[in-house]
């Protein structure tokens, strides 16, 4: 009672107080208000501080990665090995003169689940390449990956947009994306079930947070919001050697990314 009839008392001196122009009461007013001011303003700055601001380029060996990555960083066609470190590098955008980080992350199944945790934190976008020409082939290891990206923790709770860049459209049997849409969902729908059943097996409650996409339906990528998934036809190659690659539909994306 006595710490309620305080309250009250308080109120009342600061009410009056104001209503009266007293310039105590009006100085405490205004050096609680800069105090929270001040917090917020800090508060602001250090999550602008650890903003994710990069784009990751992953995808499995000889999915054209570090070829899009020097085409869209240097802006010219280079012979490439397979990664072992990852590539940095900025790309410029059109849109008002801006540029943004982008972190080629090597293939090598050996490497890239320690460089995706080493790098997923500051992700803006993410953009998963695969061969058209031989993804249909590789599928199971590619949607392995994929799966891992999607039901990482982290992945999860940032939701970042996630590009399917179906690269190497200039072969001549190279898949559509839509082709490789579907594949690639039919594949993850049957990798949940098992990774579903090995989870629940290790779980004594039987609870399995990690399910991908909705229980009651086969796989699809419109299925796992608020992650957005597209898909894109593009060429980091282009026609040849001395030609323009064609990245336009990454470029786009990206820029709507930013």
């Amino acid at each position: 009672m006595a710490s309620k009839k305080a309250e009250q008392n308080v109120v009342t001196y600061v009410t009056k107080g104001l209503q009266n122009g007293d310039p105590t009461v009006v100085g405490i007013i205004v050096a609680v208000v800069v105090v929270l001011l001040t917090i917020i303003f800090f508060a602001v700055r250090s999550r602008r501080g650890t903003k994710r601001q990069g784009i990751l380029l992953m995808g499995i060996c000889d999915s054209g990665k570090t070829l899009m990555f020097t085409r869209l960083v240097h802006k010219k066609f280079k012979q490439s090995v397979t990664s072992v470190k990852p590539n940095s590098g900025s790309i410029g955008l059109p849109q008002g003169n801006k540029s943004l980080p982008v972190t080629d992350l090597p293939g090598h199944e050996r490497l890239r689940t320690q460089m995706l945790d080493d790098n997923k934190a500051l992700a803006r976008g993410l953009v998963f390449v695969v061969d058209s020409g031989t993804v249909l082939k590789e599928m199971k290891e590619v949607a392995e990956y994929l799966y891992t990206i999607l039901t990482d923790r982290v992945i999860s709770q940032n939701a970042p947009p996630l590009l399917i860049a179906c690269n190497k459209q200039d072969l001549m049997l190279s898949k559509g994306a839509g082709v490789i849409q579907k594949a690639m969902e039919k594949e993850i729908n049957t990798l949940r079930v098992t990774q579903s059943a090995a989870l629940q097996s290790t779980d004594s409650t039987g609870n399995n947070n990690t399910f991908l996409g909705k229980r009651d339906k086969h796989f699809s990528f419109a299925d796992i919001k608020p992650l957005r998934v597209e898909f894109v036809e593009c060429s980091a190659r282009g026609k040849d050697e001395n030609g323009e690659a064609d990245l336009e539909p990454v470029l786009d994306w990206i820029g709507r990314v930013a």
